[in-house]
């Protein structure tokens, strides 16, 4: 029997925001260029992209407390704040020019306002908290944040979450009404029904089992039918690897130089989602606590109004967990078989070093429902069991690497590793992660196409006005951008629905 074969110019690996980002865009600047997507699920979105399986969150720092660090002087350095409300400034933008050429419609069934707060006890994080608050109201992109440490103006902001609590020792919240919630499930399976109509080939239940590169310089991939078991070979020019935690095994499969010395460290979640329409009724926000001492940045606690099929819900976690999964739905042996000789001493390093994550996360797994309450009283003091009931939410893999920082370092992040050529680029890591998928995704352009970016450059200031720009630098594009791109996704206070 003959093994079906087809070229093409690029490869999507993966249905995932980032490759339908990645294909919106190459589809806006070059219209003619053929496009193949291979995803080994039946549906656009399934995997960390689902709604389930993320927090909604649009990242863009205002109450995420990790991504600011407070440095040995007591200083606390913002910088990681900003270059990250930037890149979701860049995603808006995108996102306006979507619905404003009307490649994407109804904007409210994947974004919504919902302000984002920091929430915080005892005297040492109020003190981090106000002095954050103080670095970051000063700056134009955290402009209209708001402090108090007073429990009747945080009643006011936080009834759920104030009501029947006990203030034995300093409290205090920060809050910002320009956040946002995302369901990038929703928006990832509008973009591929976008891209389906402009001629983008998708094979969904497809598998990219293994790729090469040919003496004629061509990526071949070895794709395999979910159903039938049928094997296909197809060929492009370029591939993009976006297959969130399965992306480090094809990266390693490539054989690329760059994909070298890599490792991954899986971490998966649990969310408690409330079932009570009365409590759910009582919450309107994102609020984001502190990282338990030891625990992984993603697994930052909050409690979260969150939009799904636009109903309002309520969610709590993540409740962080250990699988050797590197995709909720992978295989038991993805850890063991990411495990090369090039990276085995890194993935040692890593596991030396971080024996107390390690310890955290048996014990998260070892979490009864009961202690799971125990840790939402933490945010609702009357929490009640029955009002609440766990999920499993998204498999994520952290990046390990070896950086200056030492051998086996555990990356928190976003990361992107290319070819030197270019001609193949994957995704790894996690958070901010889909929020910054534009920023990303241009990256991955800048970096794969350089010969194109000056006949391209005009398209992309089109589609991201403020694109080559520090908006920090231009204050008024900033107002500009924000004020346009409000109104456009229906973000404007004026149009605030609780």
């Amino acid at each position: 029997m003959s093994i079906r074969q087809s070229k093409t110019d690029v490869i999507l690996i993966g249905a995932g925001i980032m490759s339908a980002t990645l294909g919106t865009l190459l589809k806006e600047l070059v219209p003619d260029w053929n496009i193949t997507v291979f995803e080994k699920l039946a549906n656009a979105g399934e995997e960390s992209s689902n709604e389930w399986n993320n927090a909604g969150t649009g990242h863009a720092a205002l109450c995420e407390l990790n991504y600011t660090v407070e440095k040995p002087d007591g200083s606390v350095d913002i910088s990681k704040a900003l270059k990250i409300n930037e890149e979701y400034q860049v995603s808006k933008q995108f996102w306006s020019y979507l619905v404003n050429s009307n490649l994407i419609r109804n904007p409210e069934d994947f974004i919504r306002p919902l302000p984002h707060l920091s929430f915080v006890q005892g005297e040492q994080n109020v003190s981090f908290l106000k002095k954050r608050f103080e670095a970051l109201s000063a700056n134009p992109l955290f402009q209209g944040m708001e402090f108090s440490d007073d429990p009747k103006k945080l009643m006011e902001w936080i009834p759920l979450i104030m009501k029947d609590r006990i203030v034995n020792e300093p409290i205090a919240a920060t809050k910002i009404d320009s956040g946002t919630d995302v369901n990038f499930g929703a928006l990832t399976r509008m973009l591929f029904d976008h891209l389906q109509r402009k001629g983008v080939d998708i094979h969904y239940k497809h598998q990219v089992d293994d790729l090469k590169r040919t003496s004629d310089g061509v990526w071949e991939l070895k794709v395999r039918n979910v159903d039938s078991g049928a094997v296909e070979r197809h060929s492009a020019k370029f591939v993009f690897i976006g297959g969130g935690g399965g992306s480090l095994l094809l990266l390693q499969k490539s054989g690329i130089p760059e994909g070298k010395h890599i490792g991954g460290f899986p971490v998966s979640g649990l969310f408690m989602v409330c079932n009570n329409p009365d409590v759910i009724e009582q919450h309107h926000a994102k609020v984001y606590g502190k990282a338990k001492v030891g625990a992984p940045p993603m697994s930052v606690p909050h409690l979260d109004t969150r939009f799904i099929d636009n109903k309002k819900m309520l969610l709590f976690g993540p409740f962080a967990g250990f699988s050797p999964k590197f995709l909720k739905t992978g295989s038991m042996f993805d850890l063991l078989c990411s495990v090369k000789p090039d990276n085995v001493t890194t993935m040692l390093a890593a596991g030396a070093k971080n024996v107390p994550l390690t310890k955290y996360l048996i014990q998260q797994v070892m979490l009864s429902k009961d202690q799971r309450m125990e840790e939402l009283r933490e945010f609702i003091p009357n929490a009640k069991s029955e009002d609440w009931d766990i999920v499993v939410a998204g498999q994520r893999v952290q990046v390990i690497k070896d950086t200056p920082a030492g051998k086996g370092t555990l990356q928190f992040g976003t990361e992107v590793i290319s070819a030197a050529d270019g001609s193949i680029a994957a995704l790894l890591g996690a958070s901010p992660g889909a929020s910054t998928a534009v920023s990303v995704m241009l990256d991955v352009i800048s970096r794969c196409f350089p010969e194109h970016l000056q006949a391209w450059e005009p398209k992309i200031k089109e589609m991201i006005p403020s694109y080559g720009l520090s908006l920090l630098n231009h204050p008024e594009l900033l107002d500009d951008i924000q004020t346009s791109t409000a109104r456009t996704l229906g973000l404007s206070s004026e149009l605030v629905l609780v």
